[in-house]
């Protein structure tokens, strides 16, 4: 990648406000926000998607200017508490940067430094690296380099390489490893600049949860932003997502409706004409991940059923009470 001919570093007085969406995860949310306000930022803004575990509560004692709580009285999802806590801060606030995360997901001591110190010219955005707290690297965080639009990457992955032909590798990750070019950020550590705000608007909030962060990173590749992938800007994601065999399961079930309608849309932003011919593909791969449900086999393969037809549909105007119902009607198990 050509490097810029006359480098201009991050200045030191650079503006950055820190969103953090939540909803009912108090202990997880708690250290996110105290470790931001041990960090030089100068805006923290929590947006409450209608917590009732004390949440509310516990952000009302926290005595610090910098924090300015959002709280919505119904829950709208993480794209939608993006969507809104990213348009209230630019609005209120105007930062140079935006740095977004989940309740869970929060900067390791000196990462915002690392990040300031980071010389910011010709990007638009930059995703930090992503481990779990044990140390390994979060998949589920692990950016990529769209296989359907680079030709190595694509090789990769047709040879046999399968996830691991076009997402970054470990390698990558070594703090003294170089900046690389991506096309797919996830909400953990994305940091984003006023001007990419601008130009690539807010994610879409009929999401829900999960793909948000997908589908707005590939939009800005689109849109001609460029995504830097910093190693030095490490960020630890507390999940407690589950793995099994097939890969990641998710509790409640009805979460498995919002994973795989939005991995068929966002399939669809990658891919483009190749879509159709790897659709099926995916449908043979996903109904295999019903063993890893136990118990909830049958209501995993119903609710995947319906997400697989509104995703091919782009169908985005399903309530979330109507994707609970999806799983929790018995006569749908």
């Amino acid at each position: 990648m050509q490097q810029p001919q006359h480098p201009l570093h991050a200045p030191t007085d650079l503006v950055l406000a820190a969103v953090v969406v939540t909803h009912s995860r108090l202990a997880k949310l708690r250290d996110t926000v105290l470790r931001l306000l041990d960090e030089p930022v100068q805006q923290v803004v929590v947006f409450d998607n209608a917590s009732t575990d004390g949440t509310a509560e516990w952000l009302a004692s926290v005595d610090d200017s910098r924090l300015t709580v959002l709280r919505n009285p119904t829950n709208i999802g993480g794209a939608g508490g993006f969507s809104k806590a990213m348009d209230e801060t630019a609005k209120r606030f105007d930062p140079d940067w935006i740095l977004v995360m989940d309740d869970d997901g929060r900067p390791m001591p000196g990462a915002i430094d690392a990040f300031r110190g980071m010389d910011l010219t010709g990007w638009d955005a930059i995703g930090a690296a992503v481990f779990h707290p044990d140390g390994r690297v979060c998949e589920m965080n692990r950016p990529y380099r769209n296989p359907f639009w680079r030709g190595r990457e694509f090789l990769r992955t047709l040879t046999g390489k399968g996830r691991h032909g076009f997402h970054l590798q470990n390698p990558a990750y070594a703090p003294d490893a170089p900046m690389v070019e991506v096309d797919m950020a996830s909400f953990v550590g994305l940091f984003l600049s006023r001007a990419a705000l601008r130009r690539a608007g807010l994610p879409d909030p009929r999401l829900f949860i999960y793909g948000d962060d997908q589908l707005y990173t590939l939009s800005m590749r689109r849109k001609g932003l460029r995504i830097g992938f910093a190693p030095q800007v490490r960020f630890e994601h507390d999940t407690e997502a589950q793995q099994g065999a097939t890969g990641l399961i998710l509790t409640p079930v009805w979460k498995v409706y919002y994973m795989y309608r939005n991995a068929l849309i966002a399939y669809r932003e990658a891919a483009g004409w190749l879509f159709w011919p790897l659709v099926p593909l995916l449908l043979v791969k996903w109904r295999r991940k019903a063993r890893d449900y136990g118990d909830d086999a049958e209501a995993f393969r119903h609710v995947l059923g319906v997400a697989i037809r509104d995703g091919l549909a782009r169908r985005l105007d399903r309530t979330h009470d109507q994707v609970r119902a999806l799983a929790d009607d018995p006569a749908m198990r």
